[in-house]
């Protein structure tokens, strides 16, 4: 790999001498450059992918990406994705999954983060069970662009895999786009108020955290400016939200917090789970409730549960 070339200096006597070029990065083995970036996370492989043929032939190799893949992505490849091609290489796995695969008809969404890759999920509002769901007195499901898995800001640097796949670019876009359920549910007024549900899945080992994502206000646009109604916002502020969270292995989470911000997608924190063994399932079961049949409670809009390994490197902002 690598050519040399010469270069031809003078002296003061009109003599020619011929040098010998240092050697230079492409110089280096396939093998040496492999082993070395294999120490480094998925977005700076990438970049020095592009540096040379040398590298580029390194970054491909199947012990690079599957020092990347969580330690059961088989387990993962059977319940994720199904049925592969035998011949699929490791890079493409990790790629396959970090874009946002579809369970449970659509309810339930689960990624890789392109990162540290670790396994992220998200369960849509109609993934859970909600008092009243099916009477449109009380609830409706309705179509949005703000339900998403990720904030805008989660986005950043997500083309990073463009380099591996430029002659596949239908997997790239699938990678790149963020996916988003149709809709999240709105519920107009009630006087009992929760959400249950449960998710069984065979995590990595780790620390997760999980989240419900809530808005108070129902929002829209308007000349292209994005604005909240919050007229039907109301009894939120009597008593906080109750969250918990319990696993199958007897771990237990619970926290409180009043909703009194408008306006804005926020995702508030149930709590935390830790898996030990990551060749069985865990099963996780969740909620929220506010039992107060002194007031009414309307204007909210219920869009996922979301669960994140602790170190989630993407920006968890609010929208």
């Amino acid at each position: 790999m690598g050519a040399s070339f010469s270069a031809l200096f003078f002296d003061p006597n009109w003599s020619s001498v011929s040098v010998q070029a240092k050697p230079g990065l492409g110089d280096l083995p396939e093998s040496c450059v492999a082993s070395i970036i294999a120490y480094l996370d998925p977005p700076e492989i990438c970049k020095l992918a592009k540096l040379n043929r040398a590298f580029r032939g390194a970054s491909l190799a199947d012990f690079v990406w599957e020092s990347k893949l969580p330690s059961n992505y088989q387990t993962l490849i059977e319940k994720v994705l199904g049925d592969l091609k035998e011949n699929m290489g490791k890079r493409e796995i990790y790629a396959r999954l970090c874009g946002t695969n579809t369970l449970d008809g659509g309810t339930k969404k689960v990624w890789l983060d392109k990162s540290s890759g670790g396994v992220c999920l998200s369960i849509s509002a109609k993934g859970l069970a909600v008092t009243g769901i099916d009477d449109r007195r009380y609830w409706n499901h309705i179509p949005t662009e703000e339900s998403r898995l990720a904030d805008k800001s989660a986005g950043v640097g997500s083309n990073f895999l463009l380099n591996f796949f430029r002659g596949n670019l239908r997997l790239y876009f699938f990678i790149k786009h963020f996916v988003i359920f149709a809709s999240v549910a709105y519920l107009q007024q009630i006087w009992w108020f929760e959400v249950d549900g449960e998710m069984e899945f065979p995590f990595p080992v780790g620390t997760y955290s999980v989240f419900f994502r809530l808005q108070l206000g129902r929002t829209a646009k308007s000349f292209g400016r994005r604005i909240c109604n919050t007229e039907h916002v109301h009894g939120w502020d009597r008593k906080p939200v109750q969250f918990q969270l319990w696993t199958s292995d007897g771990q237990h989470a619970s926290s409180q917090c009043i909703l009194n911000e408008s306006g804005r997608w926020i995702r508030y924190h149930i709590g935390d789970f830790f898996v030990e063994n990551a060749n069985a399932l865990t099963k996780i079961k969740f909620s929220m409730t506010q039992i107060d049949c002194t007031h009414t409670k309307g204007g909210l809009c219920l869009d996922s549960v979301q669960i994140y390994p602790r170190k989630y490197t993407g920006r968890l902002k609010h929208f």
